[in-house]
């Protein structure tokens, strides 16, 4: 069963970055608007658009382009706009009068990566970059920001900023929730997935150029297509732009559409197979190396690779939890020269050579992408266990994180630490 707790928090914002809230706001609510657009229909509530998936799938590559919001604050905006849908369905089917949901208040759907815990303040995603906030708390202890948001037992979950005109102050209402085990009860919810469940099974995704995606289980999502066609894409576009038209600057603009569509279809497709795969092999959870910074680590991926590697992310964090399936990310040093197998784990740069890896001190030869996939999904399982048996509410600190990989599973157990592990 399930224990929500809210706290709000006055926040302490820089004078130079209040502008910037606002902003990020008046697009917020121009996407949760947006999404409101499409999901309503007037005459039946049987055509209003009551899935989050669906309305993602069309509206998420247009708002991103429309907005200067990230990732999360677009998926929020949308999700806010089909919870809304819905209420106002149920309300329909019961008879009731109802309207098109309209956005209009001033507040913003924060997760658990668009928002960034400390503990004396909090770092927020804005339409340029992040704002760091300071807590207001006040003198009385212990108050609800010290029982719940700095509490182990709880964890995040999307929170509302709001603003409030009349004193000019910000406040962020900050959701948490507590699994408690020992209690019945479901609330219904099977799109969320809780992170206290003991016995987790993971899947490593490796991303990378000449393979787009890779996965732990040994299954391949290979770039060449992709890359083909980008190539021919771009080939097109220079021989029209030779024109110099009007002609030829309309038939760029279909061009830049068709372009537009295929690369969106191609990367639903590798995100739709990456879900199926979890599933297939009973994983409950799908780990990304972390994206910060990977133009340069990956110096030699071109701008449509950059571009494929954060919207695969993207498809695969709100395609997963309609199958059960969690998304989560760990940072991604050593994962593509570190040794996999769990009796060995050692790590140097000469163990890879380009798609090739050869550890130096085992022998253990394979793809260097495969490898990397296990490590990702190993450092996940490594950090979710520890965490488990430091963990005052875990029990008996034993269960289990087991990593699918090529003709069964293997876990954290004994692999030896390395440094920022």
């Amino acid at each position: 069963m399930e224990v929500r707790r809210t706290a709000p928090v006055k926040l302490v914002v820089p004078d130079g970055r209040r502008k910037d809230l606002h902003k990020t706001a008046r697009q917020f609510l121009y996407c949760a608007n947006r999404a409101a657009d499409y999901c309503w229909a007037d005459k039946s509530y049987k055509d209003c658009i009551t899935s989050n998936s669906k309305a993602r799938d069309e509206l998420y590559d247009e708002l991103r382009g429309e907005t200067d919001l990230t990732a999360n604050l677009v998926q929020e905006a949308i999700r806010r706009a089909v919870q809304a849908t819905k209420g106002c369905v149920e309300r329909w089917k019961n008879g009731k009068r109802v309207s098109q949901p309209e956005f209009t208040s001033w507040s913003m759907l924060y997760d658990k990566r668009s928002a960034t815990f400390y503990r004396n303040n909090v770092s927020l995603s804005t339409v340029n970059g992040r704002v760091e906030c300071d807590f207001e708390l006040p003198s009385d202890s212990p108050t609800p920001f010290e029982r719940y948001v700095l509490s182990e037992e709880f964890e995040f979950r999307a929170s509302t900023l709001q603003y409030d005109a009349a004193d000019d102050e910000f406040y962020f209402h900050i959701t948490m929730r507590k699994y408690d085990a020992d209690k019945d009860g479901d609330d219904g919810d099977s799109s969320e997935v809780s992170e206290d469940a003991e016995h987790q099974t993971v899947l490593g995704i490796d991303l990378g150029v000449n393979s787009l995606a890779i996965s732990s289980t040994g299954t391949f999502w290979q770039g060449g297509d992709y890359d083909h066609w980008t190539r021919e894409f771009e080939k097109r576009r220079g021989e029209i732009q030779q024109r110099g038209t009007q002609a030829a600057h309309n038939a760029l603009l279909r061009l830049g559409n068709r372009e537009e569509a295929w690369r969106k279809q191609y990367i639903h497709t590798v995100a739709n197979e990456i879900v199926s795969e979890a599933v297939e092999h009973d994983c409950n959870v799908i780990v990304f190396e972390d994206l910060t910074d990977i133009r340069e680590r990956l110096p030699q991926a071109k701008w449509h690779h950059l571009w494929a590697f954060q919207r695969l992310f993207d498809y695969v964090e709100y395609k997963a939890p309609e199958q059960g399936v969690s998304v989560e990310q760990v940072r991604p040093n050593h994962t593509s020269q570190r040794c996999s197998r769990t009796d060995c784990g050692f790590t140097h740069r000469n163990n890879r050579d380009g798609e090739h890896f050869h550890c130096q001190k085992c022998g253990y030869e394979v793809n260097a992408d495969y490898n990397a996939a296990k490590n990702i999904g190993l450092r996940y399982a490594r950090k979710r266990q520890h965490k488990l048996r430091s963990s005052p509410t875990s029990g008996d600190g034993d269960a289990l994180v087991d990593v699918r990989i090529t003709g069964g599973m293997v876990n954290g157990e004994s692999h030896r630490p390395i440094a920022g592990d």
